[in-house]
């Protein structure tokens, strides 16, 4: 399977849990602008034949290589990032997992009671992107314990493997040509943005600025009932130039630690 075939099936799955992907793109469609994706992101525990680097063969394969490393010791993730050699203008990959031992101890033995489960239905490596939460059925109230501590974990128990999100490359945009002008847009038309840290995170300076909007929330089968969770969300990101007039590929640890709220539940 080649990059456009994997990242389409990645898409197809990310917009049945994100109805708003479909409005934006139908907004902007209108005012003749051209969507470029800039980055995907991908979640997972930071356990054996699961972790970051098992996530990554998938990319690693074709032409990706890490670019970066990071760490938000209050969330309990660490992550990298992966840029394509081959195909400079590929959308990055952002593959973040949950240290799973720095949690207490019931959440860690919740966590490795659905890791179980994982085991016995994991996929070969390339697919592991695409194996969603493999048929398994969560529980609310143990959801809710995780979403207590951490609500990153509650997500992954909830929504297992496949892209988090998608994101909007504001440089490639016509007429909306600032992240600014292009929030503002967005809220003129009723679409809500995760207001943590800011409407938008880092800033010029930093050669990069974040927004994005709450996750959709959507219905899910529990074991007890049918509630209704934050699912995928929509990011929205501008590069600035650096001194040697490339393009910053990086990503700022402070800003996506507030870009990771943008899945938490919310009454």
């Amino acid at each position: 399977m080649d990059l456009q075939a994997i990242f389409s099936r990645l898409f197809d799955d990310y917009k049945s849990l994100n109805p708003s992907v479909d409005k934006i793109h139908t907004l902007l469609k209108n005012r003749n602008e051209t969507i470029v994706n800039d980055h995907i992101a991908f979640r997972t525990y930071n356990l054996p034949q699961i972790n970051i680097n098992v996530l990554a063969k998938a990319f690693e394969v074709r032409g990706y290589k890490v670019k970066g490393n990071y760490r938000f010791k209050e969330k309990k993730l660490t992550a990298n990032h992966y840029e394509n050699e081959d195909f400079p203008n590929a959308p990055k990959i952002f593959i973040s997992q949950l240290e799973v031992s720095e949690l207490s101890k019931a959440n860690q033995m919740l966590i490795n009671e659905h890791y179980q489960y994982i085991l016995n239905k994991l996929p070969q490596h390339p697919d592991i992107i695409f194996a969603n939460n493999m048929g398994f059925t969560p529980n609310y109230k143990k959801y809710q314990q995780l979403r207590e501590e951490s609500e990153y974990a509650a997500w992954m128990y909830v929504f297992g493997f496949r892209a988090n999100h998608f994101t909007i490359f504001i440089n490639h945009l016509n007429n909306l040509t600032s992240l600014e002008d292009f929030n503002e847009y967005i809220l003129e038309n009723n679409f809500v943005l995760n207001a943590s840290g800011g409407i938008i995170k880092g800033s010029k300076e930093q050669f990069l600025k974040q927004s994005s909007i709450l996750a959709d929330k959507v219905n899910i089968a529990f074991t007890e009932d049918i509630f209704e969770v934050p699912a995928c969300y929509y990011e929205f990101a501008q590069r600035f130039p650096l001194s040697n007039g490339h393009l910053f590929q990086g990503f700022i640890a402070g800003s996506a630690d507030k870009i990771f709220e943008s899945t938490d539940f919310r009454k």
